[in-house]
């Protein structure tokens, strides 16, 4: 499981150093093996390699005369990028993903369970105050699935 938020800098050349606490469970997990897509937030979605293949099986199976289907197939598989750990704990985001998501050099990785999002800084900032205030102004109503949940 992936967890927590991470502050990381990019290099001049666009790669993102994983912080240590996951790079061994990555290595272990899927040989470093990652696949990076996009998100409908303009974020970028780090899989490790098994888990993107389950998504990516749920999204070809779905009809394909389906418009928001269709839509995001387009998407996140037209998007996917695989990517290689290095020896440093380093992956090279192609410049198409950074530009999606508006990156440059301060970013930030939220763990997500079984995936990473990765955000430029003051987006994430911007999204997550902007979020909050949402929550704020509900006033404890919850979906039926939330309802349930005990924190």
């Amino acid at each position: 499981m992936f967890r927590g938020v991470t502050h990381i800098n990019l290099d001049a050349k666009g790669r993102m150093a994983f912080p240590s606490r996951y790079r061994e469970k990555l290595v272990s997990y899927c040989d470093g093996q990652l696949v990076v897509t996009v998100d409908r937030d303009h974020c970028l979605l780090v899989y490790p390699l098994p888990d993107w293949e389950v998504i990516e099986q749920k999204l070809v199976r779905l009809p394909s005369l389906n418009r928001q289907a269709r839509r995001l197939q387009r998407l996140l598989i037209g998007h996917a990028t695989e990517c290689q750990l290095d020896g440093n704990g380093r992956i090279l985001l192609p410049p198409p993903l950074r530009e999606f998501a508006g990156l440059d050099k301060k970013t930030v990785l939220i763990g997500q369970g079984n995936k990473f999002e990765l955000w430029d800084e003051d987006t994430w900032a911007q999204n997550r105050d902007a979020w909050l205030a949402e929550a704020a102004e509900e006033d404890g109503e919850l979906s039926e699935e939330l309802e349930s949940l005990s924190l």
